[in-house]
């Protein structure tokens, strides 16, 4: 389609296009998260749902076909919009399932989706194709969570075989004076799991303070970066686990 120069590119306007051009489209998957305010890309490629089978493959698009209930969608921006349910569910019943629970993560943490929710319709829908994932992803999920990288750091504990940490724990002395809040904290061990993304280096002093605060509490600190995550899994779970093997003396 033609714009005028001088109009700025965004997301947002490719995603008006699309109706422009595909009038009876609904954003779904990856758009429609990104749409409900999800840390998602809503292109590469934008996932539509088409009800029209004459409706042929569009360069960029992912074409889903599927019925659609009324309470299925929304507007949001002036678009069509699969539902905050509805696109909760279509995400996080895909492969592969970190990546499944990493939406619904984001999507419980933003509160446009509750467990609740989610379980009803697992359980209304049993023996659905991907409701098997759905249920898996679920059961794996954590609204406390506040990034992705920190879902996929938990995920890979817990895939692991180890023991589930709990998330964002507030932690105080023996006198009730907050000493922080880890990423992930292991109760029984007093340990806690630290993820260092690109912010840490502008709250490196808070960080820092922070983490002295939680030493001198008691509380051991293990730290780890997407690199550690992506590239070196093995060595982040063997941490974790002589961590929580061996108990501080004294």
């Amino acid at each position: 389609m033609y714009i005028w120069a001088g109009q700025e590119d965004s997301p947002l306007l490719r995603l008006k296009a699309v109706t422009r051009r595909l009038p009876e489209v609904v954003f779904s998957g990856r758009t429609a998260g990104w749409l409900h305010g999800l840390n998602l890309p809503p292109e590469e490629p934008v996932e539509v749902i088409v009800q029209d089978v004459r409706v042929s493959s569009r360069a960029g698009l992912r074409l889903h076909r599927t019925n659609l209930k009324p309470e299925d969608v929304v507007r949001l921006r002036g678009l069509p919009v699969t539902s905050a349910l509805r696109t909760a569910v279509d995400l996080g019943s895909r492969r592969p399932l970190v990546e499944a629970v990493v939406a619904l993560d984001m999507a419980l943490h933003k509160r446009i989706v509750t467990l609740v929710k989610l379980r009803s319709f697992q359980e209304a829908n049993r023996g659905v194709r991907g409701v098997a994932i759905l249920r898996r992803a679920i059961e794996l999920a954590e609204p406390a969570t506040q990034s992705p990288m920190e879902t996929r750091l938990r995920l890979l504990l817990v895939m692991a075989g180890l023991p589930r940490p709990q998330a964002q724990v507030s932690l105080h002395d023996t006198v009730g004076r907050f000493l922080g809040r880890p990423d992930l904290y292991y109760t029984a061990h007093k340990l806690g799991l630290e993820y260092d993304g690109a912010t840490h280096r502008d709250s490196l002093v808070e960080d820092n303070r922070r983490q002295n605060r939680l030493l001198n509490g008691g509380i051991r600190l293990l730290r780890f970066t997407a690199a550690d995550i992506y590239h070196a899994p093995e060595s982040v779970i063997e941490q974790v686990s002589r961590a929580i093997s061996h108990q501080l003396v004294g």
